[in-house]
């Protein structure tokens, strides 16, 4: 059910509120390419700066306006346990398909505190959990060791693994059945030669039907075909990614696009003049422009 190309959906902003005109736009841009999944609220949504108000209501209203359509993953995780499970069980209500949970940042658990805490959000809260274990974000991560442990745990169903190594992937994928998401556009198809079956994308904001013809062709297994895709895609994938902080590359090229906002909240402050003008060449090299 969670595979293939799923887009780490941005929450645009207008005049300092939730947008949700043009998010909703977004998500039928999505219903209409392909797209396997939408995933609200996560690091691209800019989750930190949202209120827990808003936080939910973008989640009911992705819900809602999907309408079944595909798979909704909530971006519900917190370095609060409690409050993780707080967001969860209101994201189960709203009708969400599974819930995307980060390893908790800056209190620094123990691999013990990681797999409790989750453990307790499966045990609490009856909906499907991805993992996403992202250390580069949240001064710590799992070791698959602690993965392999979680991944005993009814409802724990896959792992978004944003660690860039495939050492920790392919011991993932050797001794449990989770399924493994890549959390780095650059790096589906690699992880795809290890056992990945698709990317919860950040690319896929803006070309969503190349992400999934990719990631389709994984899925048939046929990963020489994908390896073009993966060239075509590398240099825009790999821009968007660190050319600065994750969602502010790409919040720019959605306004170069004219799709949404380039809108941010403090702390994040938009792209630089002189990185635009790189950002244009990039898109207009990949023929977007």
């Amino acid at each position: 059910m969670f595979s293939g190309s799923m887009v780490a959906l941005i929450t645009p902003f207008q005049n300092g509120k939730v947008d949700y005109r043009t998010l909703e736009e977004l998500i039928d841009f999505h219903l209409e390419s392909g797209t396997d999944g939408i995933v609200p609220t996560g690091t691209t949504g800019e989750c930190p700066t949202l209120s827990h108000q808003e936080h939910k209501k973008v989640i009911e209203f992705v819900v809602k306006t999907v309408n079944g359509a595909i798979p909704v993953i909530a971006g519900t995780g917190s370095n609060s346990t409690a409050e993780a499970i707080d967001l969860t069980e209101h994201a189960r209500k709203a009708g969400a398909d599974a819930s995307l949970q980060v390893t908790p940042y800056y209190n620094k658990p123990t691999q013990e505190g990681f797999y409790q805490h989750f453990k307790m959000i499966a045990r609490e809260v009856n909906l499907p959990v991805v993992l996403y274990n992202i250390p580069g974000r949240c001064a710590a991560g799992m070791t698959a060791e602690t993965i392999i442990r979680l991944s005993r745990i009814e409802n724990i169903v896959a792992v978004k693994e944003a660690t860039g190594s495939l050492d920790i992937a392919s011991d993932i994928a050797g001794n449990c059945d989770l399924t493994i998401l890549s959390g780095d556009d650059s790096l589906t198809l690699p992880l795809a030669s290890v056992g990945g079956k698709g990317v919860i994308s950040v690319v896929a904001n803006i070309v969503p039907a190349d992400v999934k013809a990719m990631t389709d062709l994984i899925l048939q297994g046929d990963l020489v075909s994908a390896r073009k895709w993966h060239h075509k895609l590398f240099t825009l994938s790999k821009s968007l990614l660190s050319m600065s902080t994750n969602p502010i590359p790409i919040k720019a090229a959605m306004e170069i696009l004219d799709m949404a906002p380039e809108e941010l909240r403090l702390p994040m402050t938009p792209l630089s003049d002189a990185k635009k003008i790189l950002l244009k060449k990039i898109l207009k090299n990949y023929g977007l422009l």
